[in-house]
């Protein structure tokens, strides 16, 4: 699918935060309500490894954006996606509207994989939505909410997550990096006038 299908003027980009995620996408998508244009496709996320994500949903910005329904398996034909920490809330207004769950894949049988680079935040509604209310006039189920996730899946060595996710400390430096981390004293640096 890719950014080259999604039809928004030139030099706008799809580039969510978790609130926008979960209000604005996951939120209509589980009340059934239209979201125009519709460019973020449903996936089977235990029928593919990450690395096959590619040209089967929305790609921006080095991350790869589907909806999935809730899978307690978490299984790939390759290998397994893994918890790691504690779920994160995510608020609108004060008030919590959904949870990121945080994943890394492994290869291999579980547990014994091994660990990769590729990471995915799965977004979750809290069970009534952000709007009670509307949803029971709507007919909509409590449990549709339970049924679909967000998923945001990217390669941690490609570049792709956000900068405030995950530090891997066995990254490397780059030159500048390693330049500013050699000076000892910033008092010396002079910038001109």
């Amino acid at each position: 699918m890719g950014d080259d299908n999604v039809n928004l003027p030139p030099g706008f980009r799809f580039y969510p935060t978790d609130q926008e995620l979960v209000v604005h996408f996951l939120y209509r998508k589980a009340a059934r309500l239209p979201c125009h244009p519709v460019f973020i496709p449903d996936l089977n996320m235990d029928m593919f490894d990450p690395w096959d994500l590619e040209g089967k949903v929305l790609a921006a910005d080095n991350q790869w954006y589907f909806f999935s329904h809730i899978s307690d398996s978490h299984t790939s034909p390759n290998g397994y996606w893994k918890t790691m920490g504690a779920d994160e809330p995510v608020s609108c207004d004060n008030n919590q509207v959904g949870v990121k769950k945080s994943l890394a894949f492994y290869i291999g049988e579980h547990p014994m994989g091994t660990k990769t680079n590729w990471v995915m935040h799965e977004y979750h509604l809290l069970d009534g939505g952000s709007s009670s209310r509307s949803s029971r006039k709507r007919g909509t189920r409590k449990s549709a909410f339970r049924e679909w996730v967000l998923c945001r899946v990217y390669d941690r060595s490609n570049g792709g997550g956000d900068s405030a996710g995950f530090y891997d400390d066995e990254a490397e430096l780059s030159c500048l990096d390693e330049v500013f981390l050699s000076l000892d004293d910033l008092d010396e640096i002079s910038l001109p006038n």
